[in-house]
């Protein structure tokens, strides 16, 4: 029979032998043929003391081009995934929307959005697919007219002719503000199944910081274009302010909501957004630690990326930049203030032009949307396209 003693023995030795066990386990490297080296952003690792749990992302990725789904798309800027995998694209200077199929990539021209007055950075901006689809073959899009910049429902009929496939608009909200440049345009729906909206500031600076004013701000609405409850103020759209052009917007696995966001001259940014705070544009750009204003989690030179779409998967942030001609990887952590597990990691850097909008398409998987027909690229024979791209 054993003795308490001798029993504590045993349990501290057999202990003692798990431990090492698990010290000497090691994880998967990365996939053979897959790129991994990349430029790093500016430092973001998270300090030592942040170790990281089971299920986060490697600190570092990869990036595999599967396929071309499809090419000669012109100025593609808003992206969609319908209920059975297939995809919507606007096309922002001509103002149609094209079903892709996400397996041979054929397409089908659904139709115009009447009232679209293209200019400058303005024209058929973002597209999102109601989460009431099954029902109500609802797609809503966010595009200037020669007034405003504004949100709209068409409803999809696929048993029309292709071209004679979209319903009238219903406007839902009227009266953002627009410009040559700056309009913002990306919408998606949530985790809540409330549809939000990035806008941009059009060029004047101060209503970014004037909460009256839609510009500049991220938008929080009911499908019908209606105030939420729960936003910062009870009859305001209006969720977080002090922004420049919000460009990209994704919420995680923990249903934290990011955004990207195109700077000035220096810095631009990766927001963790919380409502009601204020991100700091016009009287901050970048990590400043100003009283009042919250920092962005990760910063680029603007020559390394003029981000556009996020997306999230695999446990990070995948942001496509314009003038930097990268993907971006952000290794999510799981620390309130959202400061990432490790440095920003750039892949396919140069090698399919401006990058404009990525989407999650399922599990490791990412849509990618190249944008060099938009006025400011250099098309090449095939642009531009979406490429499938297996993500780590």
């Amino acid at each position: 029979m054993q003795t308490p003693a001798l029993r504590n023995g045993v349990v501290a030795l057999l202990a003692s032998a798990s431990l090492l066990l698990s010290a000497c386990s090691s994880g998967d490297g990365p996939a053979a043929g897959e790129e991994t080296s990349s430029p790093r952003a500016s430092p973001t690792s998270a300090p030592a003391s942040a170790s990281p749990s089971a299920d986060l992302p490697p600190a570092e990725g990869s990036v595999e081009v599967v396929k071309t789904l499809t090419d000669g798309l012109a100025s593609p800027w808003g992206v969609a995934a319908l209920p059975g995998g297939d995809l919507l694209v606007g096309s922002r200077d001509e103002a149609t929307i094209t079903r892709i199929d996400a397996e041979s990539g054929s397409k089908t021209l659904l139709g115009s959005v009447p009232g679209v007055a293209p200019a400058g950075e303005g024209g058929l901006l973002g597209l999102a697919v109601a989460p009431t689809f099954g029902a109500d073959h609802l797609v809503y899009a966010y595009f200037t007219t020669e007034s405003d910049n504004r949100i709209a429902r068409l409803q999809y009929d696929e048993k029309k002719p292709p071209g004679q496939q979209l319903g009238a608009p219903d406007t839902i909200l009227r009266g953002i503000p627009k410009g040559s440049i700056h309009n913002g345009g990306r919408i998606a729906f949530g985790p809540d199944r409330m549809l939000y909206a990035g806008t941009g500031e059009t060029g004047d600076t101060g209503l970014a910081q004037d909460k009256a004013s839609p510009a500049g701000k991220i938008l929080r609405m009911t499908p019908d274009g209606e105030p939420v409850h729960g936003n910062p103020e009870g009859d305001s759209l209006v969720y977080s302010y002090g922004h420049r052009n919000v460009q990209g917007l994704a919420w995680d696995s923990g249903k934290r909501l990011w955004a990207s966001e195109f700077g000035q001259n220096t810095w631009d940014e990766l927001n963790l957004i919380e409502p009601g705070k204020n991100y700091g544009w016009p009287d901050v750009e970048g990590r400043e630690g100003t009283s009042g204003f919250v920092d962005p989690v990760a910063q680029w030179k603007t020559s390394e990326a003029s981000p556009s779409g996020i997306a999230y998967a695999e446990g990070s942030v995948w942001m496509a930049g314009l003038r930097g001609e990268r993907l971006w990887r952000i290794p999510l952590s799981d620390r309130a203030d959202g400061k990432p597990l490790a440095d920003p990691q750039a892949f396919l850097e140069g090698k399919y032009g401006r990058l404009r909008t990525v989407l999650a398409a399922g599990g490791d998987k990412l849509w990618l949307v190249t944008s060099n027909t938009d006025g400011r690229g250099t098309a090449k024979p095939g642009d531009d396209r979406i490429l499938l791209l297996k993500v780590r």
